[in-house]
Formats: C-alpha cells, sequence, structure tokens
C-alpha cells in the first residue's frame, strides 16, 4: 500500500500575507535595460527563487536618466575612492549615483526588504571583483558598484548577493539561510504570532531550503 502523502506546510499564507521581500536589479527579471538595450534575465532567479519570493526591481543606470541603449560606464580610478565615468564624453557620474541611491534606498525601504540581489560586475551594482580602470586603461578587478556601495552603508546588516554567486551551492544557501532570518524577524516585530503561527512560519522556511538544496 502507498503511503499518505503528508501536505508541505502551506508557505502561501505568508507569501500573500508577509512576503519574502527582496529588492533586485531589474535586467535579472527580464527587463531591457542594459547599455545595449538587452537584459540578463536569470532563469534561476525568476522560475525558482520566484516561486518563494517577491522582487522590487531597480536599475540605476536606467533610473538616473542615462537611457536605452546607452553608451557604457565604468569605474575609474580616483582618490580616495574609484569614480563612475562615462569614457566617450568624460562625465563623471558618481555623485549623481550616489544621490540617487539613497534617494531610491530610502523610496522602497517602506516595502520592508529581506535581502537584495544585484548584477555581477556592473559598475554600478557589482559586489565584488568589478573592473577599475586606470589612466593607461589597465584594470583590476578590485572594485564596488557606486549604488552597492550606498546600499551596504545604508543597510549593513541587509543580507545582499549577486547572481553570479549562485553558482556555488554554499553561498546561495547561506544567503537564503540569512535572508530567511531576516524575514521572520521582521515578521515578529510587526505581528504577535500564536505557537502555530510561529511553526508554520519556521516550517515553511525549512521547505524553502529543503527544495534549494534539491534543484540548486
Amino acid at each position: 500500500m502507498d503511503r499518505p502523502t503528508i501536505p508541505e506546510p502551506s508557505w502561501r499564507v505568508w507569501h500573500g500575507e508577509e512576503p519574502i521581500r527582496l529588492g533586485i536589479s531589474s535586467c535579472l527579471l527580464g527587463a531591457k535595460v542594459r547599455y545595449d538595450g538587452g537584459h540578463k534575465h536569470d532563469r534561476y532567479i525568476t522560475d525558482v527563487l520566484g516561486e518563494w519570493l517577491e522582487w522590487v526591481p531597480v536599475c540605476p543606470e536606467f533610473e538616473i536618466g542615462l537611457g536605452v541603449p546607452r553608451p557604457t560606464i565604468q569605474l575609474q580610478r580616483g582618490n580616495p575612492e574609484p569614480q563612475l565615468v562615462e569614457p566617450i564624453s568624460g562625465e563623471v557620474l558618481t555623485k549623481r549615483m550616489e544621490d540617487h541611491a539613497a534617494r531610491r534606498l530610502a523610496e522602497i525601504e517602506e516595502f520592508g526588504l529581506d535581502g537584495f540581489i544585484l548584477k555581477s560586475r556592473s559598475p554600478s551594482c557589482g559586489l565584488e571583483g568589478v573592473d577599475v580602470f586606470d589612466a593607461d586603461r589597465s584594470s583590476t578587478k578590485d572594485g564596488v558598484g557606486i549604488f552597492a556601495r550606498v546600499l551596504a552603508q545604508r543597510w549593513p546588516g541587509l543580507p545582499v548577493a549577486e547572481e553570479g554567486w549562485f553558482g556555488d551551492d554554499r553561498r546561495l544557501l547561506d544567503f537564503i539561510e540569512r535572508v530567511l532570518g531576516r524575514h521572520r524577524k521582521r515578521v515578529a516585530s510587526g505581528r504577535t504570532l500564536d505557537a502555530k503561527q510561529t511553526a508554520d512560519l519556521h516550517a515553511s522556511h525549512r521547505t524553502l531550503l529543503e527544495k534549494l538544496r534539491v534543484k540548486s
């Protein structure tokens, strides 16, 4: 005789009432906002993580009015910090991006984010290993995108990742565990949970982690 199927904990209640909400670079969702008019749609993010998570998309370069398509921008060596520059025109965009990042993050703070996923190697959004160019056009991969830097300064405890990390199961699961921990704290701080609700919330998070271990 077949064993009876044990229903999974209902995470959909939490997804509807208290969703796990992450900011994300909108090109990763398929939005055609990149400098060349294209996107960097990541199917793992939309088709697997997207079943569980709610997105708040941002594209700092498009949002500061650079347009699509647009000339490429890059980080150039500066004193003391690298500067965001449009090489063709020579325009320095650092302050413009910093000011926009501060305003944009203030706008989305009300959503109660549990984490952020950024586009890797981007001069605006990359978390690590972004090319920084010297005057002789040589470069080193030691930069951090301007928007990513402002984000880290504003919310130092927020779990933040870039999509390039998700090829590493350990980094992916570590990021998701930190996101879920923040989600539990956010939910508990905003409402009073009884014992069953608390158990269901924890069980729904365990279900997500198990599914990711299987699919990663």
